[in-house]
């Protein structure tokens, strides 16, 4: 069941009202309309200042679309799960600016030893992740940057509950379904998350998506795809009011069959470091396929 994520999961973290019908990107683009004219200048002006190579991937993972879509906007205290070596930490920093605050979220500690690269190095690792995170992130930040902390799913500090103003999971999900089974993970993430929030708050997914006519054993996260309707449903169940998707994400080049693993693909290329005609066909395809979606806390 989970031969192939604890492979190529080691290599993505060292690489690494409501509406019933899909949003357009038009429509995207209108909700990012509504926004004040200085919160849209100073996002353009943070993704303008990222390294080239952070800004290469913005053709794969549009963060200004999903930033906007899902109503991010600076002074706000937002969690991001699984914010690894901040790709978007590194934009959520400056754009949330000096009122703001960034809550980075990880997996519980009890998960990480389902994973067959989990030493005791790296566990010993992972157990002072909430400190030294944010210590890392420093290097991020100046004068005019949210300010940092963070804690692991299943330990989230009573201090946050009912502060944030949006939770963004950005291919985060895939792994918890993986492993409900193994601890209740993805009922306790979503616990959490639901906790974190204010009353009115955001729920933002990015999500790597199965097609709906692939089997329930390969969308299980264990190939680092899940169903849109598995996703919602769960969400749902955890108490949220889906308002919205948008396929500012989606990528129809990505077509897995039930032998591939989402890791195939860029930024990873798992599968292909040896080879180089199947690492240009990968490359070719780009990054995976994604859900869009967004959900509300009720009040």
């Amino acid at each position: 069941m989970h031969k192939y994520i604890v492979v190529f999961l080691a290599v993505a973290l060292a690489a690494c009202q409501p509406a019933s019908e899909s949003q357009t990107d038009s429509a995207a683009e209108k909700i990012a309309g509504d926004a004040p004219a200085e919160e849209n200048t100073r996002l353009l002006t943070v993704l303008d200042a990222q390294p080239e190579d952070v800004q290469a991937r913005y053709q794969h993972r549009h963060p200004k679309e999903t930033l906007q879509f899902l109503g991010i906007e600076p002074g706000m205290i937002v969690v991001e799960g699984l914010p690894g070596r901040g790709w978007y930490t590194r934009i959520l920093l400056p754009y949330l600016g000096k009122d703001g605050h960034l809550i980075g979220a990880t997996y519980a500690m009890d998960m990480w030893p389902n994973f067959a690269f989990a030493n005791a190095e790296f566990l010993e690792m992972q157990s002072t992740w909430t400190t030294d995170w944010p210590a890392g992130a420093e290097e991020w930040r100046d004068e005019d940057s949210a300010t940092v902390t963070a804690f692991n799913f299943g330990a989230m500090p009573e201090s946050i509950a009912g502060t944030a103003d949006v939770v963004f999971l950005a291919r985060v999900l895939h792994n918890l379904a993986n492993f409900e089974e193994e601890g209740g993970f993805l009922t306790e993430a979503m616990a959490d998350v639901y906790s974190a929030l204010k009353p009115g708050g955001v729920l933002g997914i990015v999500q790597h998506q199965a097609r709906d006519d692939m089997s329930d054993e390969f969308a299980d996260g264990s190939h680092g795809y899940l169903k849109k309707s598995f996703v919602i449903a769960a969400v749902e169940q955890a108490g949220f009011e889906f308002v919205a998707e948008s396929n500012i994400n989606e990528n129809p080049q990505d077509q897995p069959s039930e032998e591939d693993v989402v890791w195939r693909l860029p930024p990873s290329l798992g599968t292909s470091q040896d080879n180089p005609e199947l690492k240009a066909e990968m490359e070719a395809i780009g990054e995976s396929n994604r859900m869009t979606l967004k959900f509300r806390k009720p009040q």
